[in-house]
């Protein structure tokens, strides 16, 4: 599974950091980005629960 975020819909909430730290970071600007784009199933339920919480909907698992 792949990791995605839309950097242009990110909206730099910071809500998927908070949620989930080992899976996300961000820039100078607030952007997000994946700190790894291959996740593993332990993962997932991290990942989705960023998901959920990201307000701009720029989180994806492809």
């Amino acid at each position: 599974m792949k990791l995605v975020v839309d950097q242009d819909g990110c909206g730099g909430h910071g809500r998927c950091v908070a949620v989930a730290p080992d899976l996300f970071d961000l820039d100078d600007d607030g952007v997000s980005s994946p700190i790894t784009e291959e996740i593993g199933t332990d993962q997932q339920a991290a990942a989705e629960e960023a998901i959920a919480n990201c307000p701009q909907s720029a989180i994806r698992i492809v």
